[in-house]
């Protein structure tokens, strides 16, 4: 076996994986290691926040379908990843957090930077591998990696700083990776028949249909069915928008095309989706979810099958290879739906006809206290926009091929009704985790994958303040990305909450910030403030070419109304009942 140092079995086993890039913060605990990097051929990307470092490398895994590496300084370097990786694990990325540690000599003595850093993390990844001897280094590394994209979710590497040092003799290990099969036999023919004699059957695109690269195989499956396509909660980018079936995305703020024709369903076939709770919620006033449907979900990991949903058949199966399985045995038969065929296609083109009249017409919010924003913002200076307007024109002028990362927040939830894809690996939404300060630094390691992609964040002003600071990485680093900044002046879908059940007593809800456009601009980005519908358009197509063309990141500050969508979570809260006097009118 090969001699070498711990640092040097460490970097060749990253190398025999690919990786190419790692996002952090360098310290002393990992120097040693960082010293080979440009040799190997490995890049560190220097940010400004180890929890943006985190989001790059979600943001890198989810574009790419590679390993995203993280890796920051022992203690709070670490410590501030724990919300990126949760929010990595959410979104099934396979993320590697590389975590050195306090040296074994010191630890439990409090020393400087100290602490425990496998609890940190141990809800929020697939495995922990922890080098306990130096010369086991290239074995957990490799294990590391290996689980990330076996288990689908992000692993934890955790170094001893002082397991760098010495000499071992040591095999690099290769690659290992599955070969995930269709599902059993047994299964997928009993889907088979459900589907033989479904007349009205309705298909749900999630997540693990982008992850299997399965979209041609779920489109001839749909295809065969004459079935809608639904798209999973924040998968828009599952199905392609183009095509005649898609009907668009279930959940908060989805299409009302899609929640109404699969309501109708009597069966459904879920292909690589959990079917989450809060993606199944009651929308637009509609309880959507037909509970009288047979259901057939398709999940690589079993302990998803049926555990939000009553099914009636569960394929254990990569979602790519089960549809082939699928679309093989309902090739050449006779099926119930092929009679309704032509007049399934006219309801889905009339259902998504109405929707698109709807959004078009939708160009504000009605309720009282959006109505009472408008024309309290009418007497203000300055002009202020309809965010739903904005996102409208920003759809229309959204180019090819393009990348869109979304915050957590009232305006960026109703984005999910305008933002449409041709291909998968395109949209990056926080996930169940809904972390803000998410969509820059997570679109700015996408860039970082997907360098010819035009790379786009949204976010509001809240989550902005979160990790607007990441501008600095993307220029320093000549990552250029175009954030859409919506300016409205407070944390829009919590203070929806205060006025839903708590009597537009706004604490702690409401925001007065300075121009982010020229924040961006004191960080080295472009600045580009929109009050103008007719603005919205021009801007985004000019900071996306200066960003394709001229390599500048971009900040466009859109400048709107505090008008606010339906509230995020109405199952979460009650009407506030109190008992002390001194707090009786505060219900």
């Amino acid at each position: 076996m090969p001699r070498m140092t711990p640092s040097e079995a460490f970097v060749e086993t990253m190398v025999a994986h690919g990786v190419t890039d790692i996002f952090g913060i360098m310290g002393s605990a990992f120097m040693d290691a960082m010293d080979i990097f440009p040799p190997a051929g490995i890049r560190l990307i220097p940010v400004v926040h180890e929890q943006g470092a985190g989001h790059m490398a979600d943001g890198y895994a989810r574009a790419s379908g590679r390993h995203g590496v993280v890796i920051g300084q022992n203690g709070p370097g670490i410590s501030n990843c724990v919300t990126a990786i949760a929010a990595a694990y959410w979104a099934h990325s396979p993320v590697v957090m590389i975590t050195p540690e306090a040296g074994t000599m010191n630890m439990g003595l409090g020393g400087f930077q100290e602490a425990h850093q496998l609890p940190m993390f141990q809800e929020f990844v697939k495995y922990q591998g922890h080098v306990a001897n130096p010369n086991r280094m290239a074995e957990f590394t490799a294990r590391c990696f290996d689980r990330a994209m076996s288990e689908i979710g992000p692993t934890q590497l955790n170094i001893p700083r002082d397991h760098f040092y010495g000499d071992i003799n040591v095999d690099i290990p290769q690659p290992q990776r599955l070969d995930r099969g269709p599902g059993g036999d047994s299964s997928l023919n009993a889907a088979v028949e459900l589907l033989s004699k479904a007349s009205n059957p309705v298909i749900v695109s999630g997540g693990g249909v982008i992850m299997a690269d399965g979209v041609q195989e779920v489109i001839a499956l749909a295809e065969r069915l004459g079935a809608p396509v639904v798209n999973s909660y924040q998968h828009n980018d599952s199905f392609p928008a183009s095509h005649p079936q898609w009907c668009g995305p279930l959940g908060y703020q989805g299409s009302k095309a899609g929640m109404k024709l699969i309501s109708r369903a009597d069966v459904v076939l879920v292909v690589g989706s959990r079917l989450g709770p809060f993606g199944t919620l009651p929308q637009h006033g509609l309880e959507y979810w037909p509970d009288n449907a047979k259901i057939i979900q398709i999940d690589a990991d079993h302990k998803m099958l049926g555990l939000v949903k009553k099914i009636s058949v569960g394929i254990c199966g990569d979602a790519k290879a089960a549809s082939v399985a699928l679309s093989q045995r309902l090739a050449t038969m006779q099926l119930a739906c092929d009679a309704t065929r032509e007049a399934r296609a006219a309801e889905i083109a009339s259902e998504k006809a109405e929707w698109e009249k709807e959004l078009d017409a939708w160009t504000h919010e009605k309720d009282d206290y959006s109505m009472d924003m408008i024309a309290e913002q009418a007497a203000e200076a300055g002009n202020w926009l309809h965010p739903r307007m904005v996102l409208r024109e920003l759809e229309k002028a959204m180019p090819k091929d393009v990348m869109v990362s979304t915050d957590i927040g009232n305006i960026n939830s109703i984005a999910h009704s305008y933002l449409r894809f041709e291909r998968p690996r395109s949209f990056f939404a926080p996930m169940s985790f809904g972390n803000c300060g998410y969509a820059l630094p997570t679109m700015i390691g996408a860039k970082a994958a997907a360098p010819e992609r035009p790379a786009i964040a949204y976010a509001g002003d809240g989550a902005w303040g979160m990790s607007m600071g990441e501008i600095m990485t993307a220029v320093r680093e000549d990552l250029p990305v175009t954030a859409v900044v919506f300016h409205n002046r407070q944390w829009g879908a919590e203070q929806k909450n205060q006025v839903e059940f708590y009597g537009r007593r706004f604490v702690g809800g409401l925001l007065d910030n300075p121009s982010f456009a020229s924040i961006g601009e004191s960080m080295g980005a472009e600045g580009i403030v929109v009050d103008d519908i007719e603005q919205v358009g021009a801007a985004l197509e000019k900071a996306v070419d200066m960003q394709m063309n001229g390599g500048k990141t971009t900040v466009i500050e859109v400048m709107c109304t505090r008008e606010l969508g339906d509230p995020f979570r109405r199952d979460a809260l009650s009407k506030p009942v109190r008992y002390l006097e001194k707090y009786k009118d505060y219900v």
